[in-house]
């Protein structure tokens, strides 16, 4: 089984995965491939994405039984003891995406820093 999630990619990519895989939802493709055309598809993705992202998730023989690749995405694929996790990056242009101060914690905490 692959599923494919494709964001601000341009139709014509979209038109050309309908020919393997089935569009459930806009930029939602899902369908059951071989390897080969798998990864015939995902060179054919980075290819044709432009400015696009896109995220692959796909059967392998691993403990989790899944694999995923990413293409210009924020959240990146990282291996913790064999397996696979997506990280989310905690500081955008090096500024927390956490306002601070936006619950009643991190007002305890300020107010702990001020003593």
């Amino acid at each position: 089984m692959v599923v494919l999630v494709l964001t601000a990619c341009p139709a014509g990519l979209r038109g050309h995965l309908t020919r393997w895989l089935l569009e459930v939802s806009p930029g939602v493709f899902v369908g059951q491939i071989s390897a080969r055309v798998r990864d015939l598809m995902w060179a054919r993705v980075l290819e044709l994405s432009k400015d696009g992202r896109a995220i692959m998730v796909f059967h392998a023989d691993t403990e989790q039984g899944l694999a995923f690749r990413v293409h210009r995405h924020d959240w990146q694929v990282v291996d913790v003891d064999g397996l696979s996790l997506m990280l989310r990056p905690h500081e955008v242009g090096g500024q927390s995406e956490l306002r601070p101060g936006w619950s009643s914690v991190a007002r305890a905490r300020r107010a702990r820093r001020r003593k």
